[in-house]
């Protein structure tokens, strides 16, 4: 028998404490996802998981509130039962000031500031957004839209706010989000869409052309965009992972040297390396100096983010 891939999700299901991932979580289990408990507990609760046709697993964790908010609760039994996993995912609710409605999104994580990067999965990314973007249309939902958000991490509360404990939990993990406003929170079907999607996340097993992504907005258009676009009769895709945006680049004092050695632990933390960096043409020179002295060590090659927009003209 072939042998599969592992997902883990971690999913509030608890309807007193935030949106979105309570309603995925019924979702999963009126879909029939949930029917399948395994032998061990999660922080005391009931573990689900469920097994494609190819072999693959996913497994599906509740949780009184969202992982980051009680990392180091939660952190010992992530290591203890999911460990050897190829991908894993939160499941919650976007929101913030100036936050564009009416979105789903994926985004990786990492304190930018401090340089600490959780290890990222392009190929993986890919899978989940495209599989985003292909159910959004199947549902009708022609006033959402699937995209990426920069880098960063929600664990800014206490003692989990230290960024050091990404590092210990050494499975790719992204957050997965409706937002940014209540009327998306409680979309069904925008919540339909990514319960959905999370059993897509192995589909494909493709050669992606990996980029760093540097600058910009927070919900960088051009990245995004980056996301869904293919070339060559459809063989070639980008593949997007971390994205480091314009602010974190400033608060995290990204100059010179001090830049190189942080932006370096991006690089090494994704999965099958980089072949390209792609910096926002706004960028500060500063910034575009740390970027293309990583280009000549990594020997890639740096891009302003138009050249995204015809990928056929990129030598790679």
């Amino acid at each position: 028998m072939k042998k599969g891939k592992k997902a883990v999700y971690y999913i509030c299901d608890n309807h007193e404490w935030g949106y979105v991932s309570y309603l995925v979580w019924d979702i999963l289990k009126e879909e029939g996802y949930l029917n399948n408990k395994v032998d061990f507990t999660f922080a005391g609760r009931e573990v689900y998981k469920y097994t494609d046709k190819d072999n693959n697993e996913f497994y599906f964790v509740p949780t009184e509130i969202a992982l980051c908010r009680d990392y180091p609760k939660y952190l010992p039994d992530m290591n203890k039962y999911f460990t050897d996993f190829d991908m894993s995912g939160m499941v919650t609710w976007h929101e913030g000031p100036n936050s564009p409605s009416n979105v789903i999104t994926v985004h990786t994580i990492g304190d930018v500031n401090s340089g600490c990067f959780g290890p990222a999965n392009p190929l993986y990314n890919h899978n989940l957004m495209w599989a985003m973007e292909r159910l959004r249309k199947e549902f009708g939902l022609d006033g959402f839209r699937v995209v990426t958000e920069a880098t960063h991490w929600s664990g800014v509360y206490g003692d989990e706010g230290n960024p050091e404990l990404l590092l210990k939990y050494p499975v790719p993990m992204v957050d997965i989000e409706v937002g940014s406003e209540e009327e998306s929170w409680f979309n069904r079907d925008a919540c339909k869409v990514l319960a959905l999607s999370l059993l897509h996340v192995f589909d494909k097993d493709i050669k992606l052309h990996n980029l760093l992504c540097v600058g910009g907005v927070h919900f960088e258009p051009n990245f995004a965009e980056a996301v869904h676009t293919s070339w060559n009769d459809g063989k070639e895709f980008f593949g997007v992972s971390h994205i480091i945006a314009n602010q974190w680049l400033v608060s995290g004092e990204y100059e010179g040297e001090k830049g190189i050695e942080k932006a370096t632990k991006c690089i090494d933390s994704i999965i099958g390396g980089i072949d390209a960096i792609v910096f926002h043409d706004k960028l500060k020179g500063c910034y575009k100096d740390v970027f293309r002295a990583l280009g000549e060590k990594y020997q890639v090659p740096v891009l302003k983010h138009q050249a995204l927009r015809k990928p056929e003209n990129i030598s790679w």
